[in-house]
This record gives C-alpha cells, sequence and structure tokens, in this order.
C-alpha cells in the first residue's frame, strides 16, 4: 500500500489537497476533497467517464469551460462538471482559491496515485511540469476512467 493510500492531506500538481471524507471511510460511493490552488492554477482540459464533480467554491474565482460553455464561478458558488462532459477550469483570483469537491469514481484515486504525501498544508513549491510528468499524469488519468484532452484552458 502506498502512503498516499491512508494520507489526508497531499500536494497534486502545484496544489494542496486535503480529503475530508475518503470513499473507504463509507459505503456512499463518494469522497469529499478540499484543493488549495495557485493563482494561474489549471489542469489540463479531460472528460470524466465514469463519474461527476461537483464544486464547491470556499474562496477565490475560477473560470471553467464544459464543452463549449465558459462560466465564472466565486466563493459561495456551486459548479457541477457531470461525466461525459469535456471540462477545465483556471483560478483567476489573484490570491488562488479553495475548492471543496464532491465526486464519485476514480477521481480521489487518481488524486493518490499522481499525488505525494504532504508534509504542511502549504502549497508545494511550484514545478513546470515536464513532459514525463505530464505522462505519467495521463497515465494515471487513463487508469481511473480520465481522459486528457488538451492543455488547461486560458
Amino acid at each position: 500500500m502506498s502512503q498516499t493510500a491512508e494520507a489526508k492531506s497531499l500536494w497534486f500538481m502545484n496544489g494542496h489537497v486535503t480529503v475530508h471524507l475518503a470513499m473507504a471511510e463509507h459505503a456512499g460511493g463518494f469522497s469529499i476533497t478540499e484543493h488549495k490552488l495557485p493563482a494561474g492554477f489549471g489542469p489540463p482540459y479531460h472528460v470524466h467517464h465514469n463519474e461527476d464533480e461537483t464544486f464547491y467554491l470556499l474562496d477565490g474565482e475560477i473560470r471553467c469551460k464544459q464543452a463549449e460553455r465558459i462560466l465564472h464561478a466565486k466563493a459561495g458558488d456551486v459548479v457541477h462538471l457531470g461525466r461525459g462532459i469535456p471540462h477545465g477550469f483556471k483560478v483567476v483570483s489573484p490570491g488562488g482559491a479553495r475548492v471543496l469537491i464532491v465526486s464519485t469514481g476514480g477521481f480521489e484515486a487518481m488524486l493518490r496515485a499522481a499525488s505525494v504525501v504532504a508534509s504542511s498544508d502549504s502549497l508545494p513549491e511550484p514545478r513546470e511540469p515536464t513532459p514525463e510528468m505530464q505522462a505519467r499524469l495521463a497515465q494515471i488519468c487513463a487508469e481511473n476512467g480520465i481522459e486528457l484532452l488538451g492543455p488547461p484552458i486560458d
């Protein structure tokens, strides 16, 4: 078992994740994770084939693209990203953002496989992803029903 399998505090990409409720802790089939993200953060444009995600913005603002639809969300807003709908987001607030994500399916497993155990709840040292890091993330995502479709949105 990897160290990330039980960890509650993870560094994923350039963000910090707190696992508030793991899928293994109950029979409900969902997880709740809190993501502390730096300004400008955005994952690759992607699609979840087996799960839904619902974002609740705790702090900050994001721009989100769902297929061809663009929306802006701020603290207090909820954004639902249904399975099968390509999407991505970018943190647009200068101070970063905190997002609570409720998800079903393989999202939590992907987070754990692609993260390292965090030594604090601060953001990790920022790093530009190398081609090797991008290939590893794509493989981990594919193994968990998530397909990377392109670079982060603008």
